[in-house]
């Protein structure tokens, strides 16, 4: 296999407490640590290590949106990945979307797999990859917990609700990362330098000729209700006669 398509998506840092903005148009953003989705991480981290065993010659990282995604790209290519693309546009693409941009990077690029986070921890959809997957008309195995690349297959590891599945496709195809996959790898201040000099493309988005799906619309944003102090009940006549009064019996 030749190469590896990652997608990263630039995210609020997960350890960062989300804030909502005081007119309820968004999460804010302004001054708040920027990351590469911990999903889309540890799929570059895997595409690494199928590289590094010898089973692909090139990792790509690939990156949707304004100038400030470069950040996002520049840590994947310190990671290790060999080079970057960005597709520049000027809004949030919906899942369709980037699945549509993916395809056109697909067809330009040709690669035998493409690795994507199973969901981006800023909107939880779990969409782009099977999307992708259809309008590619290739094999996904979604939520991989172990990748094992043999000949022109791959052996993934699904966690699924009963436990563990495990299933083989034929590449090319999609797959996509669960947390438990891997440890994604630090990284160290001579690799930032050097990501530096790695080639990073931009391509404006209307130069894909990508259809621009209907587009989802965000009309407010609410933080959740504050959690409400527990009932302490001193025996089980208690406990019902709470939950009795909360309609829940």
């Amino acid at each position: 296999m030749e190469k590896i398509l990652v997608g990263l998506k630039r995210v609020v840092d997960s350890n960062i407490r989300v804030r909502v903005k005081s007119d309820g148009s968004g999460v804010e953003t302004e001054g708040v640590k920027m990351s590469i989705n911990p999903f889309d991480e540890i799929a570059l981290e895997e595409a690494l290590r199928i590289r590094e065993r010898g089973d692909a010659s090139e990792v790509i990282v690939v990156s949707i949106g304004g100038t400030e995604t470069q950040q996002q790209l520049r840590t994947g290519l310190a990671m290790g990945a060999d080079r970057a693309i960005q597709v520049e546009i000027d809004h949030a693409a919906d899942p369709l979307t980037c699945a549509r941009i993916l395809l056109a990077l697909v067809n330009k690029e040709n690669p035998g797999l493409v690795m994507l986070g199973k969901q981006a921890i800023d909107n939880d959809n779990n969409q782009t990859g099977q999307m992708l997957a259809a309008l590619w008309a290739r094999p996904q195995a979604t939520f991989a917990s172990a990748v094992v690349i043999e000949g022109t297959a791959v052996t993934v590891t699904r966690e699924v609700d009963m436990g563990l599945e495990t299933i083989e496709v034929d590449l090319p195809a999609v797959v996509t990362t669960d947390l438990r996959l891997n440890e994604p790898r630090y990284v160290k201040l001579p690799d930032i330098m050097k990501a530096k000099k790695k080639p990073l493309e931009q391509i404006p988005f209307a130069d894909l000729d990508v259809e621009v799906a209907t587009e989802i619309k965000e009309t407010n944003f609410e933080p959740p209700l504050e959690r409400q102090r527990g009932v302490i009940v001193d025996d089980v006549a208690g406990l019902v006669a709470a939950l009795k009064d909360k309609g829940l019996l």
